[in-house]
């Protein structure tokens, strides 16, 4: 009686997702050992994920975005108040052209072409001042409940969430990304004067009375007061209220925060004022 042939087990084979979930950090540490050095997913160890960007996400918002890149995830939602000069304390801002045209170098307008270097340089630094002194910035970085193990309900701020926020408050103003001159809202006067009203005709002209001809002399108070009443100033700020909110977390936050922080101020409009 013939004997069927026994044959050899087959190896067990998995798909790579299912060995990337058994054993990810050996399954990590293969490919970063081969000779090309290539991520599970094709990435080279210096390229970064490709970000999925959606801006406009936020109805009452004035410029909002959604950020993913791998399994980080970020909203980011900007509100846009308005601080009255008025009601700043204590604070002496550059308030009119003539002032701004001092600090550019340049003439007496809105945007003063600058052409010296260090004149520039000099004028951004006095702007981020500014900027910084009337809190014209006001990040605030949050990461929700369940975005990672380690946060769960009803726990206080963390410290990486406040350290965030300052780090991109800081960076914001080291970059001068934001103009100081789009967060200014200027006033100009009309330069139309009101028309005289129409004097009777007299019967016939009459001497000038000699004391009046003597203290009949150009009042220059009045002729300054009038320019300085014509003059452009800036009568409020626009504030930038930046919200982050960290919806997922694996990895690194931040390049995800600052991506969704750039994608929503390209998407931001500033109200009319």
């Amino acid at each position: 009686m013939a004997k069927e042939p026994v044959s050899s087990p087959q190896p067990l084979s998995f798909p790579p997702s299912h060995f990337a979930k058994l054993a990810p950090r050996s399954y990590l540490h293969a490919h970063l050992s081969s000779s090309n050095g290539q991520r599970p997913s094709g990435r080279l160890p210096h390229e970064s994920r490709k970000p999925q960007i959606n801006t406009g996400s936020l109805t009452h918002c004035h410029g909002s975005a959604v950020v993913r890149a791998g399994d980080n995830a970020v909203v980011c939602g900007i509100r846009v108040e308005i601080l009255n000069a008025s009601d700043i304390v204590d604070c002496k801002p550059s308030t009119t052209i003539e002032a701004l045209g001092q600090r550019y170098g340049g003439g007496l307008t809105k945007h003063p072409e600058v052409t010296d270097g260090a004149t520039r340089r000099q004028s951004r630094t006095e702007d981020a001042e500014e900027m910084a002194q009337l809190d014209l910035l006001v990040p605030n970085v949050e990461l929700s409940t369940g975005c990672s193990p380690s946060y769960l309900p009803g726990m206080p701020p963390s410290t990486e969430a406040q350290s965030l926020s300052h780090r991109v408050l800081t960076l914001l103003h080291i970059s001068q990304l934001i103009s100081m001159d789009d967060l200014r809202i200027w006033y100009h006067p009309s330069s139309a004067s009101t028309p005289p009203m129409p004097q009777p005709p007299s019967e016939a002209p009459t001497a000038p009375d000699p004391i009046s001809m003597s203290l009949d002399v150009p009042n220059d108070t009045t002729s300054s007061d009038e320019e300085d009443a014509q003059r452009p100033e800036v009568k409020a700020y626009y504030v930038l209220h930046i919200t982050l909110l960290v919806l997922s977390l694996s990895g690194p936050p931040f390049p995800a925060i600052w991506t969704a922080l750039l994608s929503a101020l390209r998407n931001t409009r500033l109200p009319k004022a």
